[in-house]
């Protein structure tokens, strides 16, 4: 019996002196709301890193959006994400969450365009013979594209 008690007592302490790292901040993000932000902003760098030409293109800053979109500043993100991080276990089920969601979108996307690939197959081979063939991408790309030694000499001789 003495020994149980002890056990207990040494587990309460245990826990007792717990010391939090972080303290939690005054307008703390619900973990559901974090996980859609950092879905979003994952989904952001993803954009990013494929096609950076694409957001150079947008004027405002797309961090901003999402912030904006879950009506949350920059700061009161911070404090949350410095506050979930300090937790690994809570951290890493958010980050869980998020990797689940990419990957349920990304088997969507991967069926719909083999769906679409199919339907282009189908075409193809339902088409006529005697019908030309619809130009490729990059036949498209060929043929428009501009001669910059025109447009320079072009230039040069209206000044």
């Amino acid at each position: 019996m003495k020994n149980f008690v002890l056990i207990i007592l040494v587990v309460l302490l245990s826990v007792s002196c717990k010391k939090e790292l972080v303290k939690e901040p005054k307008k703390l993000i619900e973990k559901g709301k974090m996980v859609d932000i950092m879905y979003d902003l994952a989904i952001l760098e993803a954009m990013r890193y494929q096609n950076p030409l694409s957001l150079d293109s947008v004027d405002a800053n797309p961090k901003k959006f999402i912030l904006k979109k879950y009506k949350v500043d920059s700061l009161q993100f911070a404090q949350s994400n410095i506050y979930y991080a300090a937790d690994y276990n809570t951290y890493k089920d958010m980050f869980d969450e998020v990797s689940k969601r990419i990957a349920v979108q990304q088997r969507a996307t991967d069926s719909i365009v083999k769906i679409e690939e199919k339907k282009a197959a189908k075409a193809n081979k339902n088409k006529k013979p005697n019908e030309s063939p619809a130009p490729k991408l990059n036949e498209v790309k060929k043929s428009s594209s501009i001669n910059l030694d025109s447009i320079r000499r072009a230039m040069h001789t209206n000044r």
